[in-house]
């Protein structure tokens, strides 16, 4: 596939402080992407290790845009991505290994099917590698109270690649370790939402474009590999706080008015329980986590509010990929704990 100069694709990585990601990851990447379709950009966060050295040594190929301090994954790609002249923009985690060809059939979903905003390519464990990975799988879903789960992932239930999700479908959001986006629409919704800092803004992104009539797609045509927990591992309480702080921006962004407060109560009490279950499985630093997201949320209810009024969310049964159940119930109660199991 050909593409003129001014209609190339920018592969951008966002970086902080992971020189040796760069250096495992950043040669694959280079032998499997063609240089005639697409450039390879590090939106730098402020790292304080020898990460941009390391690249203008190493890689001189590579573009760079250094930025003065590590402004977290939303506010980092919107600083990045302005100072980025490209048709498409295609953000990649710098812990994924590419595969071969693996950008050609994302380029030619989006190139053929305008209604196309945002697509991803399958998702998959670096370290267990027939298995999906969490952070996106096979394309994400919403239930009715804001909680996100995959193809291939419900809650901490990761699911084993027989093809079985190998179609093209539509789904409510994809993961943004390896999101390609339209640079048109990216910059008139405005990109990702700064207070999100990191954690979930994908999925507010996504949610925005479908209530312009855009159609969010996972093409397993291709597939990465990702490690994961880059800059924040699993069992973080940082994560724990992010996660359920913008759980909540979510919902009173995007939901409708009705929808939007019974979602917010049963939220507070699934969330409590969890939060009492922290405290009992010895995780007291994750249960503050929660306490201190809700106390930020609370904070951040009115900047939420105006937010929502310019948005103008649309009813949830026009949206791909909003399951109007509880997936808390499906998985702990009922014991669904396949994608394939909840019917959708």
């Amino acid at each position: 596939m050909e593409v003129s100069l001014s209609n190339k694709t920018a592969v951008a990585i966002l970086n902080w402080n992971g020189i040796n990601f760069l250096k495992e990851f950043v040669p694959v990447l280079l032998k499997n992407t063609d240089k005639n379709i697409a450039d390879i950009w590090v939106i730098d966060n402020g790292s304080t290790d020898e990460s941009v050295s390391f690249l203008k040594n190493t890689f001189p190929e590579i573009k760079l845009v250094p930025l003065d301090k590590n402004y977290g994954f939303a506010e980092g790609y919107n600083k990045g991505l302005s100072q980025i002249n490209a048709k498409y923009y295609l953000l990649l985690n710098s812990d994924i290994e590419v595969t071969h060809k693996w950008l050609e059939p994302l380029l030619e979903l989006m190139e053929n099917n305008p209604n196309i905003a945002i697509c991803s390519p399958k998702l998959l464990d670096y370290k267990k590698r027939d298995h999906f990975e969490y952070a996106g799988a096979a394309g994400g879903y919403i239930d009715k109270y804001g909680y996100p789960f995959c193809r291939g992932r419900i809650f901490e239930n990761i699911e084993k690649d027989m093809g079985q999700y190998d179609n093209l479908t539509e789904c409510m959001w994809v993961s943004g370790a390896a999101l390609m986006i339209r640079s048109e629409l990216y910059n008139k919704v405005g990109g990702f939402d700064d207070a999100f800092f990191a954690h979930q803004e994908e999925i507010d992104l996504c949610w925005r474009l479908q209530n312009l009539g855009y159609k969010i797609v996972c093409e397993p045509k291709s597939h990465v590999f990702h490690i994961g927990g880059g800059t924040l591992e699993k069992g973080n309480p940082r994560k724990t706080y992010y996660n359920f702080r913008n759980s909540l921006f979510l919902i009173k962004k995007n939901l409708p008015q009705g929808q939007r407060r019974r979602s917010l109560f049963m939220r507070f009490f699934l969330d409590g329980i969890a939060t009492v279950r922290m405290i009992f499985q010895g995780l007291p630093k994750d249960a503050v986590a929660v306490v201190k997201a809700y106390f930020h949320f609370w904070i951040k209810l009115g900047e939420m509010k105006k937010k929502r009024k310019l948005i103008k969310p649309k009813k949830t049964k026009y949206l791909k990929g909003f399951y109007n159940k509880s997936i808390v119930f499906q998985n702990f109660i009922t014991k669904k704990e396949n994608f394939r199991d909840l019917g959708i």
